[in-house]
């Protein structure tokens, strides 16, 4: 059975959907079965993995307003292992017609029960905002991977984040834990990279992975080619940096060296 993980940020411009797309497909990539998860509106992790849906077709939408099963709507990519639930503008309106649904919070968790056993790993992109589609995206998570920008306000937006995590842990998934926390964006020409990401090491201790995401102009372009930044530029620092990243998460599932928060 898969492990769901949801990869969050309340802050925008962290490397969220940069950490969705390139993490899943270095997974992919070694073999492992992954569904990625497109639970923001703007779909930039559908675009980012060269995908367009039709308008006939369905997606995370229908799935959590109509019920209509995961495995209806997923979309293969350009990798065999890799499969994505696409994203859509029509998710913006969600929270409405969700309203006086009862256990409205938990459709995500509900609907990716039906897949849970063909996958080994399910990520969630999350939108940057505390919403009906964040909150079902953490009801449904076992773990949330926190990508933090090493910039100034980081700390302050990851602050904000634990805050949410534990009013979430405390009211609508108790088991919820922090799988891990990725340091992007990092610039070791930089005293303020340097300063941000010790203290992030020093406030979560083990839970921060030992891979760096570097500023780096290939993860930038990447996207506009739709693909992951190793099939763009498989020699560049960022792909070697998130191949490391699937490295050490594989790693950690193997020994249970991440203990969790």
């Amino acid at each position: 059975m898969s492990r769901v993980i949801a990869i969050a940020n309340q802050k925008g411009g962290v490397g969220k959907t940069t950490t969705a797309i390139n993490l899943s497909a270095a997974l992919a990539v070694a073999e492992k079965r992954v569904l990625l998860i497109d639970a923001d509106p703007q779909g930039s992790s559908t675009r980012g993995l060269g995908l367009k849906r039709q308008p006939d077709q369905s997606g995370l939408y229908e799935a959590l307003l109509n019920g209509s099963q995961l495995s209806d709507v997923c979309m293969p990519t350009g990798l065999k292992f890799l499969k994505i639930v696409p994203s859509s503008r029509d998710l913006i309106g969600l929270e409405v017609e969700l309203l006086g649904m009862e256990g409205r919070e938990y459709r995500l968790r509900k609907t990716i029960e039906s897949v849970k056993d063909r996958f080994d790993y399910i990520y969630i992109d999350c939108p940057p905002s505390l919403g009906i589609l964040t909150l079902n995206s953490l009801a449904a998570a076992d773990g949330v991977l926190i990508p933090v920008q090493c910039e100034y306000m980081a700390l302050e937006g990851v602050s904000d984040l634990m805050e949410t995590l534990k009013r979430v842990k405390r009211s609508i998934n108790p088991s919820l834990r922090i799988e891990g926390v990725l340091l992007t964006m990092y610039d070791d020409r930089t005293n303020l990279s340097r300063q941000v990401a010790a203290e992030i090491r020093k406030y979560f201790k083990d839970l921060v992975y030992q891979t760096l995401i570097p500023r780096n102009v290939k993860i930038s372009e990447a996207p506009s080619f739709g693909k992951p930044v190793f099939l763009y530029d498989i020699n560049s620092k960022g792909a070697v940096s998130y191949m490391n990243l699937a490295k050490e998460v594989l790693d950690h599932d193997q020994t249970g060296a991440r203990k969790g928060a």
